[in-house]
């Protein structure tokens, strides 16, 4: 292993001179580790300072926040909203007074008028379908079944007259 080291001085003998960086190397290497463990001691140490204070005192904590946040521009924004809800409710007024341009009576005329159409060219009255439609399955068999009574009394009547 000797044989791959490069010294970075001149020297008579490699294997001396690796054997002397190796020991200078580790002894950077203990010199930072102490370095670390120090800090970490110094750290704890403060910190138990900290809590045996804590521990002796009361323990509270005087980071009560008293400030109220105010805004600068409060005034300003409370007088554009109430100039908003008076021309809302302005608008609202004059929608109130508006008269429809629309006649709903026309409108309801026009469908009743629709509906005669409608019942006039079709198979079935539109009475007829939708009280077949809203009965249950059973009453509509009855009235099936009493129609068909009805049929026959009247083809009976005819026959008879």
């Amino acid at each position: 292993m000797h044989r791959s080291y490069q010294p970075i001085l001149p020297c008579g003998n490699k294997y001396l001179q690796q054997k002397w960086d190796h020991a200078c190397y580790l002894e950077h290497r203990r010199k930072l580790e102490d370095e670390r463990l120090s800090n970490i001691e110094r750290n704890n140490k403060k910190l138990m300072e900290k809590m045996s204070t804590i521990m002796r005192t009361t323990g509270r904590v005087d980071n009560i926040n008293v400030h109220k946040p105010k805004s600068l521009n409060r005034e300003m924004r409370q007088r554009e909203m109430q100039r908003v809800t008076r021309e809302n409710q302005a608008m609202q007024e004059r929608l109130k007074q508006v008269e429809p341009q629309y006649n709903h009576l026309k409108w309801l005329e026009d469908w009743y008028k629709s509906e005669k159409y409608e019942n006039n060219i079709a198979r079935y009255p539109h009475a007829w379908y939708t009280a077949q439609r809203l009965q249950p399955k059973s009453k509509a068999r009855k009235v099936k079944s009493a129609k068909n009574s009805e049929k026959s009394k009247r083809v009976q009547v005819r026959t008879s007259t």
